[in-house]
């Protein structure tokens, strides 16, 4: 993933993260935690050892999904197979044992990259994927990000103008479809109209929105909350209304967010992240309904401002007034079965 100045992913810091311990709440709710990453960046380290401590940290984890981040590309052979490194390197990982969890392991789906703008020239990158991963190859994730207030980038490279739009992107997507492939959109909220139309444009393609819509509250849209807010809600009632799209209910603790955790003496405790995330998490669900939610941990992006333990105890609070089977839904049956991830592949045993 480019980091770009002035804004760039922080690295964690574990010894301020370890200021907040706190008891597990709910410790036998199963989660399947449907984005995180692996990446070896500058001062930046998160591979299968630093995944596993956090998955290990008390939660009731099942099973996981690797999210594309330009992790590990090839540098040799055509440029359009490079991504294809990512998942080889996840597959190495996994043959290896390095994702065990005991009795189960993480990386169960693997969400990749393949550039949609070759149109379909992306079917032979797909298929390699698919022949190198099999089943557990489960999307695609090419990134629309774009901001005019950030002409170089904000945490992401920008995209290209018009990106969801683009002809030669839409043939390229349509050949998702064929290998019954789902799409991350990484976009940022004001860019929701343009996923909007694409949606419409594909209504038989499962699309996931990243991260409640990519909430933006930093450099010109600090001190614009309310205004920003408002209009995220009526794009997200909108988008709502495409059957095919569901939402990733997390990415809340990104610096983009301009909720500012990351630089607080101590580290928040699961109810100040839960009031703090309330309206976004509340608007997902009151617009999207329990059924096409699901948590996500975005680590290690997220873990800049919280811990993992911490992170899911939030988001435990935030909904512990639902019943047992929407918990049950919006912690991991949404995410499995929007992924198509067996219940033997995530080592999962119907009670």
């Amino acid at each position: 993933m480019t980091l770009t100045a002035p804004y760039s992913h922080p690295p964690p810091r574990q010894d301020w993260l370890g200021l907040v311990r706190e008891d597990i709440l709910e410790p036998n709710q199963k989660i399947y935690d449907p984005h995180h990453h692996i990446w070896n960046l500058p001062g930046n380290r998160y591979l299968p050892k630093e995944l596993l401590e956090d998955l290990l940290s008390g939660h009731r984890i099942i099973g996981t999904n690797f999210v594309q981040c330009g992790f590990s590309y090839l540098n040799e052979g055509p440029p359009e197979f490079h991504p294809v490194g990512e998942t080889v390197e996840i597959m190495n990982f996994i043959g290896s044992g390095a994702l065990d969890l005991g009795g189960t392991q993480a990386c169960n789906g693997i969400v990749g990259f393949a550039d949609l703008l070759l149109g379909p020239g992306v079917v032979p990158v797909l298929q390699r994927h698919r022949e190198i991963a099999g089943s557990r190859f489960v999307g695609i994730r090419h990134s629309a990000v774009r901001d005019t207030h950030f002409p170089n980038g904000v945490v992401s490279a920008p995209a290209p103008a018009g990106l969801l739009s683009d002809p030669q992107f839409r043939q390229g997507f349509e050949q998702l479809r064929r290998f019954g492939l789902t799409y991350d959109a990484w976009i940022y909220n004001q860019q929701l109209p343009e996923l909007i139309s694409l949606a419409r444009a594909f209504p038989e393609t499962p699309i996931v929105l990243d991260h409640c819509g990519g909430i933006l509250g930093i450099g010109y849209y600090q001190g614009r909350s309310v205004e920003v807010y408002r209009e995220w809600l009526r794009n997200m009632r909108m988008l709502a209304t495409c059957p095919n799209v569901h939402v990733k209910v997390g990415g809340l603790g990104m610096i983009t967010t301009g909720l500012g955790f990351e630089d607080g003496r101590l580290p928040p405790t699961s109810v100040a992240l839960a009031n703090s995330w309330k309206p976004f998490v509340d608007g997902c669900i009151e617009t999207f309904g329990i059924s096409r939610c699901m948590f996500e941990s975005n680590f290690p992006v997220d873990k800049a401002s919280t811990s993992y333990h911490v992170l899911w105890n939030a988001f435990k609070l935030l909904v512990s007034g639902a019943t047992r089977s929407e918990k049950d839904q919006i912690f991991f049956e949404n995410a499995m079965n929007f992924y198509g991830i067996g219940v033997a592949n995530a080592g999962l045993k119907r009670n």
